[in-house]
């Protein structure tokens, strides 16, 4: 019996069905800067989405083009350092992204990196999450502004690029907010 109690409740935390709504996601580029700013509401609790988006351990879990991520040494302040690489193409160029970034947290509503530009693939790159309560969920605002240190194709590629980070943005909130709802279902803490 308690075999089968353990699977029901298992197989209800896998079958939530992810309910973010996405208000806003607006991808501009300008100066050779992209920024994504994304706004939506989701159903788990900020501290569940909290604890994902700083688990650099699992990194990963939020999607498969993290392909290497952790965290470094901190610098000699106390400011924890992270990493992360990330595999994609956009038409017929790919490419590994490195990041290193200086991690930022007031939990459970804020989180801000920050890439140290001498050891990542980027001359810039700031995100920040914002994390609300509202309607028994979270609203999420997320802000990422990125200026490559790598030869992106012109013309097509400024266009590529914008759409691939939107399409990117909507997967990963609603992966995020799955993550968080199973974790919170199962009472996980992190």
């Amino acid at each position: 019996m308690y075999r089968l109690g353990f699977v029901l409740i298992t197989f209800s935390a896998f079958a939530v069905v992810s309910a973010a709504v996405l208000q806003n996601v607006d991808v501009t580029y300008q100066g050779g800067r992209y920024e994504l700013v994304l706004q939506g509401q989701l159903s788990a609790p900020r501290e569940a989405i909290f604890d994902i988006l700083t688990d650099y351990d699992r990194f990963g879990r939020i999607s498969r083009t993290y392909t290497e991520y952790g965290f470094m040494d901190p610098t000699s302040d106390g400011t924890p350092v992270v990493y992360t690489t990330m595999k994609g193409c956009v038409l017929f160029f790919c490419k590994s992204l490195h990041r290193v970034e200086l991690l930022e947290t007031k939990e459970p509503a804020f989180i801000r990196t920050v890439a140290l530009p001498e050891q990542s693939d980027f001359r810039y790159a700031v995100s920040q999450w914002d994390l609300e309560p509202r309607d028994g969920g979270t609203q999420l605002t997320y802000r990422l502004e990125v200026e490559p240190d790598f030869w992106v194709p012109p013309v097509i590629g400024p266009w590529v690029l914008k759409r691939r980070l939107e399409s990117g943005g909507r997967r990963g909130v609603n992966r995020i907010e799955r993550l968080a709802l199973e974790n919170s279902t199962l009472g996980l803490e992190y």
